[in-house]
């Protein structure tokens, strides 16, 4: 006789009161399931904030597959082009030439050369020895007047060192080339989503009569290259360190970490030391978190005590986040992520005193696959697009990597989003398989 698989599983492994977990990782590592909720960017939809860039991905057909759907559902095909490895090319050892001709053939059919080329190689480079230095230097010889820089799509460096994420981050600021520094100009590196002009940090920075760049606004290879001149790098994510500490060393580009949280003193502390970068002062707070309380007061009189689930694909600071919600009275139940950053550890302190039955549930675990994706059959508000597909509700807030809200203005701005998604149910399954959300922003 037959049974349903998901009989035979129980939470255990998957699932952890956040009471009795462990930090950073309160789950262990091993085989993997990916949850159908794709609006997270990939490498694809980094590399495109690259005006008028070309990318090239080359790898084996079955890899290729995803990058070029990624690109086709960005209507960019016109940007991205692949050249295929084939068995051949590996027994030969003719792989230097395959990437030097192929990228060489891309080019020779383009209507015109772009200014700068992505070349993305991939896993199998690396366990070949491929000599990719001697691929580069002959590409610039025979285009001098294409800026080419060396990008990665290895899965094999998720979990040890730099992951690819952090690498394509790095890389989109590798073609920047030394200018000299305006001591009125500042950058936000790293974001694939515009940090909102409203928030504290762009009003901070543009009262105090500095010129602020993000690539997300940079129109032209031309624009972009003008960041270059800027003396201080703003970064408000980890995955972007790695790419203002190598502009530090290439540009001289001062840097600072100002990242995104949702708790008020370190709000403060991040404006505070922003201002002292700038050589002015911060603004008074007091009637920013009475507006912040004001706006989460509303959206909690309207949700009640309805639970709550977030995931760490709407914010890299989920703990905060659920502190945050708590400490205004809403009822926070579930927390989907796989580990945890060393920043949120007083926040993990905190919710293990103060909400230890907070349940910590795992996205990637192999029962993931198959538990029942339900909340207990009672409905509750998700706050990213993992934590609705796994509790299975339609009322959920359709953001990630934070949206662009940052501070007190993005506080403000998400309870009013929270609110409307507790009125408005939505199409979960339409909305989550579309990949890189919000990213029609770099095209």
């Amino acid at each position: 006789m037959l049974k349903p698989a998901w009989d035979q599983f129980d939470e255990s492994g998957a699932a952890v009161a956040i009471g009795q977990a462990s930090f950073p990782s309160p789950f262990a590592s091993g085989l993997e399931y990916g949850a159908p909720a794709r609006g997270s960017w990939n490498i694809v939809h980094t590399g495109m904030l690259l005006p008028e860039a070309h990318q090239i991905f080359i790898c084996a057909s079955g890899c290729l597959r995803g990058v070029v759907l990624t690109a086709a559902e960005m209507n960019a095909l016109d940007r991205f082009s692949t050249v295929a490895i084939r068995e051949n090319n590996v027994l030969d050892g003719d792989m230097e030439e395959l990437i030097i001709e192929g990228v060489t053939d891309v080019l020779h059919k383009l209507p015109k050369l772009p200014p700068a080329v992505l070349v993305y190689t991939s896993c199998i480079h690396h366990f070949m020895g491929c000599d990719l230095p001697r691929v580069y230097r002959v590409l610039r010889e025979r285009f001098p007047q294409v800026a080419f820089t060396d990008c990665y799509m290895n899965p094999i460096m998720r979990k040890s060192g730099i992951t690819p994420d952090e690498l394509d981050r790095r890389q989109l600021y590798s073609l920047l080339e030394p200018r000299p520094i305006d001591p009125k100009s500042v950058n936000i590196i790293g974001g694939d989503l515009a940090i909102d002009s409203t928030s504290e940090l762009c009003r901070l920075v543009k009262d105090a009569g500095f010129r602020l760049r993000e690539i997300t606004s940079c129109r032209s290879y031309a624009e972009y290259q003008e960041m270059a001149e800027s003396f201080l790098n703003l970064y408000t994510i980890p995955a972007a360190k790695a790419a203002v500490v190598q502009l530090e060393h290439r540009l001289g580009q001062k840097y600072l970490y100002l990242p995104q949280c949702f708790g008020y003193d370190e709000i403060d502390q991040n404006q505070r030391r922003l201002a002292e970068a700038l050589g002015t002062t911060a603004p008074d707070s007091a009637q920013a978190r009475l507006a912040a309380d004001a706006a989460l007061a509303r959206a909690r009189d309207l949700i009640g005590n309805t639970p709550i689930a977030i995931d760490y694909t709407l914010t890299f600071r989920p703990l905060s986040l659920a502190r945050l919600l708590a400490e205004h009275g809403f009822k926070v139940t579930q927390l989907f992520a796989d580990s945890f950053i060393a920043e949120e550890k007083d926040d993990f302190d905190w919710l293990q005193q103060n909400l230890p039955n907070l349940k910590l549930g795992a996205t990637t675990h192999v029962k993931r696959r198959m538990l029942p994706r339900q909340n207990g059959g009672v409905p509750c508000l998700a706050l990213g697009q993992k934590a609705a597909y796994f509790t299975g509700t339609d009322y959920f807030v359709n953001v990630v990597e934070g949206g662009g809200m940052y501070g007190y203005d993005g506080i403000r701005r998400l309870a009013g989003l929270m609110a409307e998604a507790f009125l408005a149910p939505k199409d979960v399954k339409k909305l989550i398989q579309v990949k890189g959300l919000g990213c029609d922003c770099c095209l």
